[in-house]
């Protein structure tokens, strides 16, 4: 093993008991490489079989726990019973390795692709417009969700847990950050209720908050072995909250039994808060240092190098999230504790080699500023 990153290959143990074989964590991607009726395909098993057997710990890509809650096309779907075969299919898959996985479940909300949901109509906490951004046109306004939907929503998150434990996963992880649901509803921007659900920044809280105890009752009653509960974060919206508004939500999802915090950044080792004179503070070391160690926290955003992952530890990280990387290159594990440099660049030509899926692949060849690749 490489001295310089032996400490990404010390093993990690979450509270509940689970034990993971090294600090690398398979982030969560979507891939847009479902079947037509939104089951999981063979290319999605074939991804994560390739890339699964060496990282300490599996978090998949997003599925939805209600049919109007899709933010992608061809993205696997876990919010109905049908569902389950290819699910079992996508844990053992994750699982092969010997790494725990997670399946990490949400809503999309506001950004929900309105050709493929009922009526067209994206529904969130309140009916203001998407603003643009690089990923999304904006203007679409969303439907204000009713109480009894709401209700119907957390229950979904519920269901789509207990599936996730007959399947055979080890954890779901509440995907609270991107601008999707959960975040619709602790934006101040996009939550302009007077209710339960909103009206203050602690009301607006509620809704992840009564997930998760959803999601922990549903444990309780259906798992028989530890299963965690992860939550993802954005740590700031463009259109409203910034970084110190992030950390009452922080302690109410510690104080609340979550097993880890997710931050999802865009550059976890550089990326600064907006609007603030912080001197060389990054968001993380920010939350590193407001979490305490109270709880682990995962962060993923710009790991290519093994080296790039030994600094995300040394900042106090528990476990370092890889993306692309792991794309790019399948054997991205094997070649950092070897002390290799990993391809920061995909061969289109190898593809199919490396077991990128079909779909991601044409996804690719639209969007390349999403990867550096070559023809």
């Amino acid at each position: 093993m490489n001295t310089e990153t032996q400490q990404l290959f010390e093993p990690f143990s979450f509270k509940k008991g689970i034990r993971i074989k090294n600090r690398i964590v398979m982030a969560p991607m979507t891939t847009w490489a479902s079947n037509e009726d939104y089951t999981v395909s063979e290319d999605e098993i074939n991804h994560y079989e390739a890339r699964s057997g060496n990282v300490g710990l599996v978090i998949t890509g997003c599925t939805r726990i209600l049919a109007n809650g899709i933010g992608f096309t061809n993205e696997y779907a876990a919010y109905d019973d049908f569902f389950l075969p290819g699910l079992k299919k996508l844990a053992a898959a994750a699982k092969k390795g010997g790494a725990p996985a997670i399946l990490q479940i949400y809503h999309a909300g506001n950004k929900a692709v309105s050709d493929l949901i009922p009526d067209g109509i994206p529904v969130s906490a309140s009916a203001v417009a998407l603003s643009p951004s690089a990923l999304y046109a904006g203007g679409i306004v969303s439907r204000e969700l009713t109480n009894e939907e709401i209700l119907e929503m957390i229950r979904a998150f519920g269901e789509t847990t207990r599936r996730a434990i007959e399947a055979g996963f080890d954890g779901i992880e509440l995907h609270g950050a991107h601008g999707f649901l959960s975040q619709n509803f602790f934006s101040p921007y996009y939550n302009q209720r007077n209710d339960h659900w909103g009206g203050t920044a602690e009301k607006r809280m509620n809704f992840a908050l009564e997930v998760i105890k959803e999601v922990k009752d549903v444990i309780t009653k259906y798992a028989d072995r530890p299963f965690l509960i992860g939550f993802r974060i954005s740590p700031e919206e463009p259109e409203s909250y910034r970084i110190r508004d992030t950390f009452p939500l922080i302690d109410k999802l510690i104080d609340s039994g979550i097993d880890y915090l997710h931050v999802s950044l865009a550059d976890l080792l550089h990326q600064k808060p907006a609007g603030e004179e912080n001197g060389d503070a990054t968001i993380l070391s920010l939350i590193l240092d407001h979490v305490y160690n109270r709880i682990p926290v995962i962060s993923a955003g710009g790991i290519k190098q093994g080296d790039d992952a030994v600094k995300a530890i040394n900042m106090g990280l528990s476990l370092v999230a890889v993306g692309h990387g792991l794309i790019i290159n399948p054997d991205w594990v094997e070649r950092v504790e070897n002390g290799e440099k990993v391809d920061e660049v995909l061969s289109l030509s190898k593809a199919d080699e490396l077991a990128v899926p079909k779909k991601l692949q044409a996804f690719i060849k639209v969007a390349t500023g999403f990867f550096k690749v070559v023809d």
